[in-house]
């Protein structure tokens, strides 16, 4: 049976993969000396994906200590204050 981090885990995954592919475009286009709008709206949704795989994280992170604050911070190191930071820093 997959817990509910599996399914977190697949969905940063397959954000991670996505970003993957869309930086493998932006690459061929560069490479290809593609016209500059083409080459930044395939980085623009490099970004997007990059930060919606590091929110999908950390919003797993505050639920993982809302639902068991103690052994998520044994686990995982992480304060309430460091969470924040990481938040914070992909916005």
């Amino acid at each position: 049976m997959k817990t509910p981090d599996d399914a977190a885990r697949r969905r940063v995954l397959n954000r991670l993969r996505r970003a993957r592919g869309q930086l493998d475009g932006v690459i061929a286009a560069v490479d290809g000396q593609a016209d500059c709008r083409d080459v930044l709206t395939q980085l623009a949704a490099v970004t997007h994906a990059l930060n919606r795989a590091g929110f999908a994280v950390v919003a797993t992170a505050m639920e993982e200590c809302l639902a068991d604050p103690d052994s998520t911070q044994e686990r995982e190191g992480l304060t309430t204050v460091e969470l924040e930071k990481l938040f914070l820093s992909l916005a």
